[in-house]
């Protein structure tokens, strides 16, 4: 009997010692989750991300002397997928912060999550600015698609001295829709004409033929086209408009930062132009030149703004770590909210009193078959 008890006593001695050594393993951990398109429409541009994110937590492993784990969730380019993607990484993985996502709509139906979890979120790259908008654990390092509307829209202007423009949008996509909202209206004020907007035409995610907007546009005889959306379908877009001898320039925004937009356009994407949020070819922080260097010695090729917007995203929620002291969700989402003059790779961020990020855009032209720096615009 003695021989029984003692056995069963060293069994719970060696349990105990188990699950202590359990609790010790997961003090040492700080968990950050990470929902990227990595399959679908997008998985271009979450992959992107990710690389970013990846090197940022290679060059930066550990914060309060505690080692960061990242852990992926794939939300293939799907709203449901993301809302299921978000909810693993907080119910399954106990992350203390999430970097996320590529994509507008996919952050925004992941935000009221976010929310009521009260787990603070960085997103890289979506612009729409309902993705913060009463959402105080949603944040951002990219500027906003009101910022970006008029960027493009000053350029057609001031650059290009069109005077008239027709927009085709993806009227299933939020980040295509609101950004050609605000294009619209800094175009109509820089022209003081409300009638410069000659025709706004519409297509769906996927789409594959766009004969009769092109033929629409080409009646109108605009100066430029205007036509925010998904890299794959503004390249076949593009392709069928030279195809069809339309050649006014044709514009974008930051989903076009792709090499698959290359890929698919061909020789008609040269000359097509857009906004982003970086350039390598114009570093313009001490981090950003040390970025470019570990970037090119890890993938062997020149980064793009979104690897640039991950990295950023990793290390604002590491830094926020740093000044609250703890990885606690709501003390790192205190840090974030008081963000002030973060020298990041995509510039120095301070966030607004929505989490939106005040910084910088550039513009890209692709020229033979590169994507080129034009010139930075900075905020008013």
């Amino acid at each position: 009997m003695l021989k029984r008890t003692f056995g069963l006593g060293i069994i719970v001695l060696l349990v105990l010692a188990m699950l202590s050594g359990c609790g010790q393993k997961e003090a040492k951990e700080i968990r950050i989750g990470v929902f990227e398109p990595m399959t679908g429409a997008s998985a271009a541009g979450g992959q992107m991300t990710w690389e970013g994110i990846q090197l940022a937590n290679e060059l930066y492993p550990e914060v309060l002397g505690k080692k960061v784990v990242l852990y992926l969730e794939d939300n293939k380019t799907d709203k449901n997928e993301a809302a299921n993607a978000v909810t693993r990484l907080i119910e399954q993985k106990k992350v203390v912060a999430i970097i996320g996502s590529y994509g507008s709509g996919l952050s925004m139906a992941a935000g009221p999550i976010v929310m009521k979890n009260k787990i603070p979120t960085v997103g890289c790259s979506p612009t729409n600015p309902l993705v913060t908008k009463d959402n105080p654990y949603y944040f951002r390092v990219c500027f906003i698609d009101p910022f970006q509307g008029k960027v493009m829209a000053k350029y057609a202007y001031n650059d290009l001295k069109a005077r008239t423009a027709v927009i085709i949008r993806d009227v299933q996509d939020p980040y295509a829709v609101g950004l050609a909202e605000y294009f619209k209206k800094a175009f109509v004020e820089l022209t003081g004409n409300p009638d410069s907007i000659l025709a706004e035409l519409e297509y769906n995610t996927g789409d594959q033929d766009f004969t009769a907007q092109l033929n629409t546009a080409a009646a109108k005889k605009p100066d430029v086209i205007f036509a925010p959306g998904a890299y794959g379908d503004a390249a076949i877009m593009i392709r069928q408009a030279r195809q069809m001898k339309i050649t006014c320039p044709f514009l974008g925004g930051d989903t076009w930062e792709a090499p698959e937009f290359i890929q698919i356009g061909g020789e008609a994407v040269e000359g097509a132009a857009f906004s982003t949020h970086y350039s390598a070819q114009a570093p313009g922080t001490e981090a950003a030149k040390q970025f470019v260097e570990a970037y090119r010695k890890k993938y062997n090729k020149e980064p793009n703004a979104f690897a640039a917007l991950g990295f950023d995203a990793y290390c604002l929620i590491l830094d926020a770590i740093k000044r609250a002291g703890k990885a606690e969700p709501e003390a790192i989402r205190e840090a974030l909210a008081a963000t002030k003059n973060f020298k990041g790779v995509t510039g120095t961020i301070t966030l607004d009193e929505n989490g939106d990020a005040n910084k910088s855009a550039v513009i890209l032209q692709v020229k033979n078959g590169k994507f080129v720096y034009l010139t930075t615009v900075e905020p008013d």
